[in-house]
Formats: C-alpha cells, sequence, structure tokens
C-alpha cells in the first residue's frame, strides 16, 4: 500500500550495527528513511532497539511507534504532518528532537522528557511556549517562524541556545532566569527595546536584524556584557542615525563583529577619538607614563614594588594580573572591565 512502510523498505534505513542497550545482542541501531513519502510508520513498534531514528521529509502523522522505543535518544521528524508531537511514552534517554516545518499550533506540557538537551520546532503555528518547566537538561531551543507576540515560559531552564526568530515578539522579556544564556536570534520580530538582555555575563551572540530598535541609547543595556562579540542590528532604524558605526563601536568597545561586519581594532581607536572631538566634556582617563617598575619573585606570587604616578590622587588605570595558567586571570579581568568600565576597557 502506497505510504505504508513494509519490511523491506524499513530494511533499507537500518544502519549502525551495535549490542543493545542491555548488551545482550548485536542489532541495528540507527534508521534513516527521509523523503520516501511514508505516511504509516506503525511497523516501527517492533524495532525496540533504535537509538536514532530519521523520518523526516515524509507524510508521517502519528509517531505513537516511539512509545515501545524506550533506547530512542535522536528522533527527526521534520517536514512532516504532525499536528501534535510527543503524543507517545517518553523514551526515557531522548535527547534530541526535531519537529520542525510541521503543523503543530500548540506546545505540552514535557515533564517526562527530563533527558532532553535540544528541541527544534521551526516553521510551526504555535502561539504560546508552555510545558519545559522540568526540561532540566534543556540547552538549544528553536522556535523560529512561529505565532509567539511574547517571550516565557523558559524560567530557570539551562538554555545556551535560543531561537525565536520571525515571530511576533514586541519586548524582551522573560530571559532573566537565564543564566547561562550564550547565543540568541530574536531577529524578524516587532523589538524596539534591548532591555531584557542586561546582565547574562555568558551572552556572546545577539541577532537582532529587522526589528524596530530606533534609539543608539538602547546600547546601554547591553554595553556591560562582558563576552559580548557578535552584535546584528541590520535593518533597524537606530542604523540611520548620523554616526551610528562609531558610536555603536564606542560603546561595545567588546564586540569583534557588528552588523555581519569585522571590527579592527583602529575602527574602535578612531570611535574613541571620535567621540573625544563630539564631545570635548566627555573625558577619557588618559594612562600615566611610567619611569620605572620592578618585579620582586616570592615562592607564591609575583609583587609590583613601585611605579611613578603624576600624582597621588590621580586615577591609575594600569594593572597587571600574574599567574599560573588557568589560574583565573581572565575572569579576574572581565570582573574588572565590568566593574571599573570608567577606567578599564577591552581591545
Amino acid at each position: 500500500l502506497k505510504g505504508v512502510l513494509d519490511e523491506d523498505t524499513a530494511a533499507e534505513g537500518l544502519h549502525t550495527l551495535g549490542y543493545s542497550a542491555p548488551g545482550t545482542e548485536y542489532v541495528y541501531l540507527h534508521l534513516s528513511l527521509p523523503g520516501r513519502e511514508l505516511s504509516d510508520i506503525s511497523i516501527l513498534s517492533g524495532y525496540v532497539h533504535l537509538q536514532k531514528m530519521d523520518l523526516s521529509s515524509n507524510k508521517i502523522n502519528d509517531l505513537s511507534c516511539i512509545s515501545h522505543m524506550p533506547y530512542l535518544i535522536e528522533v527527526n521528524a521534520s517536514k512532516n504532518e504532525l499536528t501534535t508531537y510527543f503524543n507517545f511514552k517518553a523514551p526515557k534517554n531522548l535527547k534530541e528532537a526535531d519537529f520542525s516545518h510541521n503543523q503543530i499550533p500548540k506546545m505540552h506540557d514535557l515533564s517526562a522528557y527530563h533527558s532532553l538537551t535540544k528541541l527544534l520546532l521551526d516553521f510551526n503555528e504555535i502561539e504560546e511556549i508552555r510545558g519545559l518547566e522540568k526540561c532540566h537538561s534543556l540547552t538549544q531551543l528553536s522556535l523560529s517562524h512561529n505565532r509567539l507576540t511574547a517571550i516565557r515560559g523558559l524560567e530557570n531552564l539551562p538554555i545556551k541556545f535560543l531561537n525565536l526568530s520571525f515571530n511576533q515578539i514586541e519586548k524582551v522579556n522573560g530571559l532573566k532566569s537565564l543564566k547561562i544564556l550564550q547565543r540568541v536570534d530574536l531577529s524578524n520580530n516587532k523589538i524596539n527595546s534591548l532591555q531584557g538582555l542586561e546582565e547574562h555575563d555568558l551572552l556572546e551572540v545577539i541577532n537582532l536584524e529587522d526589528n524596530q530598535v530606533a534609539e543608539l541609547s538602547e546600547l546601554k543595556w547591553i554595553e556591560d556584557l562582558p563576552l559580548l562579540r557578535v552584535l546584528n542590528l541590520l535593518k533597524n532604524p537606530l542604523q540611520e542615525q548620523k554616526g551610528y558605526w562609531l558610536s555603536a563601536i564606542f560603546m561595545l568597545l567588546q564586540v569583534t563583529e557588528l552588523d555581519l561586519k569585522k571590527v579592527s581594532v583602529e575602527e574602535k581607536a578612531l570611535s574613541i577619538l571620535n567621540i573625544q572631538m563630539m564631545r570635548p566634556e566627555h573625558h577619557l582617563p588618559q594612562p600615566p607614563k611610567i619611569s620605572s617598575y620592578s618585579l620582586s619573585y616570592v615562592p607564591t606570587c609575583y609583587i609590583i614594588n613601585s611605579g611613578t604616578l603624576p600624582l597621588a590622587d590621580e586615577p591609575y588605570p594600569m594593572l597587571v594580573i600574574l599567574g599560573p595558567v588557568g589560574g583565573g586571570k581572565r575572569q579576574i579581568s572581565l570582573k574588572i572591565c565590568r566593574e571599573f568600565k570608567n577606567f578599564f576597557r577591552f581591545g
């Protein structure tokens, strides 16, 4: 019958021989059957030893056979005709699930999926993030091209990579408790403020292309992010402001890529000079000339014995941090630059 998976077709997709999870048999562990126009895969209920399964680009609307796969680790059911997901008994060790490009209208309670680390739900019809409260292993979540209007339902999750692009989100809220967030994609939404992105000390990449951010002052919310390296603000109204490029670089000297262009050291220096010329009253502390200094060795540390200051009460923005590899010098430097940002900046 057309669309019904039979044993011969299933055998064509089996690969990767290995020991079963209990270690008692030598079995096929992986199944790949993409693009076969399958609609009925109920025969897979008997394939209990599968650990990875790719059923993408078919016409499947029922995955209940997964209830009989207790050892399944990864499933790819993208580009099918699913209107729901996880409508099966939870495999205890399921880690990665791809249900993108389906017709799923809402998210369900995933409390039983404690091992889930990666969940892809792009290109569906989801209006609200929900059901993830007990997913304490989830590090990657993607919900691009849905119908989300707000960010919620992510409290205290260990998410590192978050993609909510191509939705209808207006405010960056609901991210405060994501303390280990590293990359966030909020492009193609309706966001007009960066408030809500502050205090994410591990955030490295922010994509806000094609939003409604209009004021340069909004960059104040992310200027203290110590690890921020990549920022995309293309197709936002603030790009039209005079002096946008150098002003943005000056406020975010730690960034190495802005609007898909590399930021050079020369441009960082020019941004500082530009600000001084535009705002003479904006005084940047100048490092004093050092005439001499010496280092003495002691069994546990190095000590700077002397330095020459111009005046005793003037700021002295120079610091030498010495120590063994892995001793935490980088973390100390980040903290200093964050807490004393008027004197120390990243080059």
